[in-house]
């Protein structure tokens, strides 16, 4: 059952952060965005080479979920980016709240999961 929920994590993972990451290449065109962005998070993309850099990193970790390579290191990645999003929706946006929280339930099941690849960056000591 778990191995189910893991595979249906990593997928729906991949899945999302590879359409948000390509959506965002639609703003940053002045194109029309086929899924709708919040304004409030766009305010937040004052320069717009940030923009390209979260988006690039959001398409790279996604395909990196969809086809099972180096999960551990698109975890670490996304980690910082899905606390973001968690952030701006509780309290700017409230509109994708729910998406927000299930990308963190998502996201910790699997850093559960793969928490022996993160164990050696919780160490008390150093090894060498």
């Amino acid at each position: 059952m778990t191995n189910y929920f893991l595979v249906f994590s990593r997928f729906s993972l991949g899945l999302i952060f590879l359409t948000a990451g390509i959506n965002g290449y639609f703003v940053f065109f002045n194109l029309e965005p086929f899924i709708a962005t919040s304004p409030e998070a766009m305010v937040l993309f004052e320069f717009q080479h940030l923009l390209i850099f979260e988006k690039s990193l959001e398409i790279i970790c996604g395909l990196l979920l969809l086809i099972n390579r180096f999960v551990p290191l698109a975890l670490a990645i996304l980690a910082p980016i899905i606390a973001n999003i968690l952030l701006l929706h509780i309290f700017l946006d409230h509109s994708l709240l729910l998406l927000a929280i299930l990308l963190v339930i998502l996201h910790g099941f699997m850093l559960f999961c793969y928490r022996r690849n993160f164990s050696g960056i919780v160490e008390r000591k150093s090894s060498t």
